[in-house]
């Protein structure tokens, strides 16, 4: 099983980033820092075609697990992500040959907070995007760091989580 986080915070070295790396060992994943690459917002004119998108989904679609994971910000994912899933248009659009390999893909989306409790609806565009692209959502996870590390509570969930999803690809 081929896994790859899409790590979506504005902090490349943030509380995201450290469930991340919790996240991909237990997975054994590749992981990619929307950070660090350069993705615009969509265009209905696809004046972007440029920028680091289609390169990075090329590979994305390559894996049999795709791992959304966003900090939480005001209640919704960071901006970096809804550019990236919104950039999944041009794949419907412009390159429907690479759109096309998400289909029957394995998902799942894991949120990080400052509150152990999960924001309501957060994960909503995560599974109508994964019913409308034709994958399988494998499901959700919420974290939080209320510290400077993950506490006990959230690590196992971390685990439990990620051996569902080892099972269920």
């Amino acid at each position: 099983m081929k896994t790859i986080i899409i790590q979506g915070s504005a902090r490349h070295d943030g509380n995201t980033s450290i469930i991340g790396n919790v996240l991909a060992k237990n997975l054994k994943a590749d992981v990619i820092d929307l950070c660090k690459k350069n993705i615009h917002s969509y265009s209905y004119t696809h004046e972007h075609m440029e920028d680091d998108f289609f390169p990075l989904f090329r590979s994305v679609v390559e894996y049999d697990l795709i791992v959304f994971l966003s900090p939480v910000y005001w209640y919704t994912m960071s901006g970096l992500m809804k550019n990236f899933l919104d950039r999944i248009t041009d794949c419907l659009k412009v390159e429907k040959d690479t759109g096309r390999k998400l289909r029957g893909k394995a998902m799942a989306a894991v949120s990080c907070g400052s509150e152990p409790i999960a924001t309501e609806g957060f994960f909503i565009p995560f599974t109508l995007s994964a019913s409308y692209l034709g994958m399988r959502n494998l499901g959700n996870l919420h974290t939080y760091i209320d510290e400077k590390t993950p506490n006990e509570h959230v690590l196992k969930s971390l685990e439990q989580f990620s051996e569902k999803l080892k099972r269920e690809v």
